[in-house]
């Protein structure tokens, strides 16, 4: 009796969560996966079956695969950047932590705003008349490119600008992993001789690993699904540079309101989400050491 009590306690502390969970998640997951093999009217809701249609023409689009593609690059432009600069960020700042609690706090202001505010600011930056940027690059007698306008630059430039907004994010993970890290084995490798990039190689990296992981999957998932500060800079140009799979699929729903399409896309996103994360649970299972 007491072992029922105390689980039908622990279910009605979860129902509210899960009822959150059912109908703002798993109920849209289902109707969205539903309609990928529908078309319906803009005008009526009317839903008419169409099969495999919208993933045949997926496969075949061109535009599906230049957003690919955008998507592709878009990761790989911020995930292992915005990893090895906060890490680096960490380090120094376990190193010296007199000033621990201050500059973690300078790089945890870009988390805390909205990502709609963060690319307003680097609008202003990339302004090729008016924009620090250029302006900088101008007193060192570089020209500066047409930031967001130029498919040569567009792409990177957003990256930029999401790397800088999920640094500090990153940051406070790798802080938390670097003050698990027990001073006895640094302080025994000190003693043998071993220099700081020894150190950290053989000691802090695999001790934080699991750390590393966490903040890995997180910013793949993170990058894959971008889209506020690439509505708000390009909205997906130029000439498609960095209309990646979120926008694309955003302009097929809301702009050309073709809803199945795009939920044949989002399921398609999902999937590729889902592979990604496995392939690095893959991965984290011979490279991770938990202790």
């Amino acid at each position: 009796m007491r072992t029922r009590s105390g689980l039908l306690f622990v279910y009605a502390l979860l129902a509210p969560c899960l009822l959150v969970l059912g109908l703002f998640v798993l109920a849209p997951a289902v109707q969205s996966f539903y309609l990928s093999f529908h078309d319906v009217d803009p005008f009526s809701n009317a839903i008419f079956p169409v099969g495999l249609d919208h993933y045949r023409e997926m496969m075949n689009s061109e535009e599906y695969r230049i957003s690919l593609r955008s998507s592709i690059c878009f990761v790989l432009y911020t995930v292992p950047s915005s990893i090895v600069i906060s890490l680096f960020i960490a380090v120094m700042l376990d190193a010296r932590p007199l000033f621990h609690g201050f500059f973690r706090t300078i790089f945890l202001v870009p988390v805390g705003i909205s990502p709609a505010m963060a690319a307003m600011l680097w609008v202003f930056l990339y302004n090729p008349v008016a924009g620090y940027l250029n302006y900088f690059l101008s007193l060192i007698g570089i020209s500066g490119p047409q930031w967001l306008t130029d498919p040569a630059y567009a792409l990177a430039a957003v990256a930029l600008s999401t790397v800088w907004k999920e640094v500090g994010f990153n940051v406070i993970f790798f802080l938390a992993g670097l003050a698990a890290v027990p001073s006895e084995l640094t302080e025994a490798a000190l003693i043998d001789g071993a220099g700081p990039w020894k150190r950290f190689w053989s000691i802090t990296l695999p001790m934080i690993s699991p750390t590393v992981f966490f903040v890995s999957t997180v910013s793949v998932i993170h990058a894959f699904e971008s889209f506020g500060q690439i509505h708000i800079l390009t909205r997906g140009g130029p000439a498609y540079a960095t209309n990646v799979l979120v926008y694309n699929l955003y302009r097929d729903a809301f702009e050309n309101f073709r809803t199945g399409f795009a939920s044949a896309q989002a399921v398609i996103l999902f999937l590729i989400i889902m592979g990604v994360t496995a392939l690095q649970f893959y991965v984290a299972k011979r490279r991770v050491h938990y202790r």
